[in-house]
Parts: C-alpha cells; sequence; structure tokens
C-alpha cells in the first residue's frame, strides 16, 4: 500500500486509477481518505475518478460511500456523471444492492458533513 501513496499523484492515469484501487482498502484512515477525494476528482482522466469510486463502493461500507457522496457533491457534471456510473456499476445489480446502499445511505444521511448528509439523502429519494 506504501507504493500506491507516490502512484496516486503520477502522471499516468492508469498509475493513478491502480493506486485508487489500492487505498481504497484503507478508506477509514483520514490521510488516505484526502488521497482517494482527489483520485475521485481527478481532473485528468475520468477513469481514475470511476475506478477509484468503484474499488470504494466494492467495499460495501459507510467508509467508501461517504468518500463517494463527498466527491459527488463537489464534482463538475463530468465527473459527477462518472460517479454515478460508478454507482450504477456496483450498486445496482440486484434488488438486494440496492437494498443494501439505501441501508449505508441511511446511516450517512445524520453525518457530520451536510454535503454527504445532503447526498445520502437524495439517494434515498432517488
Amino acid at each position: 500500500m506504501d507504493s500506491a501513496r507516490p502512484d496516486a499523484r503520477s502522471p499516468s492515469w492508469a498509475a493513478r486509477a491502480a493506486a485508487g484501487r489500492r487505498l481504497a482498502a484503507a478508506a477509514q484512515d483520514p490521510d488516505v481518505a484526502g488521497l482517494l477525494h482527489r483520485l475521485l476528482l481527478d481532473g485528468q482522466d475520468t477513469a481514475v475518478t470511476q475506478e477509484t469510486a468503484e474499488a470504494l463502493l466494492e467495499r460495501w461500507d459507510v467508509h467508501g460511500l461517504r468518500l463517494v457522496l463527498a466527491a459527488l457533491a463537489v464534482a463538475d457534471d463530468d465527473t459527477g456523471d462518472h460517479l454515478d456510473v460508478a454507482l450504477g456499476n456496483v450498486c445496482h445489480q440486484s434488488d438486494e444492492d440496492l437494498a443494501r446502499l439505501k441501508a449505508l445511505a441511511s446511516v450517512l444521511v445524520s453525518d457530520a458533513d451536510p454535503a454527504v448528509s445532503r447526498e445520502a439523502r437524495e439517494m434515498l429519494r432517488g
């Protein structure tokens, strides 16, 4: 995982995307969360955004979803579209997946970050 930190800043989109996948395993670590947030909002290649988001969502926990929702709250339209695609790819595959996603979102409705809370409420409405 230590090699993923420098890769998160690599000029190569493929290295950044791979770093996002590896770093997602430690999403609960505040230092790693900051790197993941940057990768989710990668301004150079939306493949980095989508790969990182999918890895975070595949955790199926509050930490991963929280980071994706925080990025979604501030993302431009193009990046937001790729975050939405990642949500669809991972979380909308079955009724069971949708139920799991809604359960996680219901926890985040009361998140201390108002942007995360707002996105969680929107998700539950949708």
